[in-house]
């Protein structure tokens, strides 16, 4: 049988710097490294963007360094990427405070753009794991009205969500045990306490998501399990949201964000369909 990766394989992924390193916020955790495409098309056009947004059950313990191999890959397939920390669980994260800083940090996009020669009519979230929870929000944030506590005017749109072993409906990842307790933590609450949270927060419990997602999972992911992501996508789909599966056999938890897996091919076909 093959071994599949730990969290402590993950965590000990080299690291590949970013081309720019820069600050949306005042808190230490309010940065995103940018990657960009080291060859342009010629003529020379627009870049696409994927918002890249980390796991690690919203808390501190892991950080954007690990992806950043996958964000190089996907420069070299022609899209820049924006690899966005946020405030997490132990680190001053939590409600409200890790939605504002992945919402504050897209929208950055804004003024990363005319210098970078960036497509914001092209730019796809993209997430791993509590990251996948926050790209699939992301999408559906726009909807939020003025008096929600995570509003935020006109915010910047995406044209697809890519949830990588994803945690979308954070009431039944909890009911679950998906996590050990972080989904609760994270809104402060459970659904019965602070159900305008969920109904925020929680993408499977807000607005239906209008663009297209794709949601990939390991068959082997004992963290995550394929059964979850496959309830959320049947729930996407009962609200007629274009919610597409994407099972991969013998991967688990980490295998879908190595660019050196054995599934890493499938994955990569996905977000590159994605960016368009």
């Amino acid at each position: 049988m093959t071994r599949l990766m730990t969290p402590d394989d993950y965590a000990m992924l080299p690291a590949h710097a970013a081309d720019h390193r820069l600050a949306y916020g005042d808190h230490p955790d309010q940065f995103g490294d940018l990657y960009l495409p080291r060859s342009r098309p010629d003529p020379p056009s627009p870049t696409a963007v994927l918002i890249l947004l980390h796991g690690g059950c919203w808390r501190s313990r892991f950080g954007l360094a690990p992806l950043g191999q996958l964000a190089r890959r996907i420069t070299e397939r022609g899209a820049a990427v924006w690899n966005l920390e946020y405030r997490r669980l132990g680190g001053g994260g939590g409600w409200p405070a890790t939605f504002l800083d992945v919402a504050a940090g897209a929208d950055f996009l804004r003024s990363l753009a005319r210098p970078h020669d960036l497509d914001l009519s092209r730019v796809v979230a993209a997430g791993h794991s509590a990251g996948g929870h926050l790209a699939c929000w992301l999408a559906s944030r726009h909807v939020l009205p003025p008096g929600a506590e995570l509003h935020r005017r006109q915010p910047l749109g995406v044209t697809a969500v890519v949830s990588l072993a994803g945690i979308p409906d954070l009431a039944l990842a909890a009911h679950e045990g998906i996590c050990a307790g972080a989904p609760v933590e994270l809104m402060g609450g459970t659904a019965a306490e602070v159900p305008q949270r969920y109904a925020q927060g929680s993408p499977l419990a807000a607005a239906p998501v209008t663009v297209p997602q794709w949601h990939v999972v390991g068959e082997a992911d004992a963290l995550v399990p394929a059964a979850y992501v496959r309830r959320c996508v049947g729930a996407a789909r009962a609200r007629e949201e274009r919610a597409e599966l994407v099972a991969l056999a013998g991967a688990g938890h980490f295998e879908i964000v190595v660019t050196g897996s054995r599934v890493w091919s499938d994955v990569e076909a996905v977000i590159v369909n994605a960016l368009g």
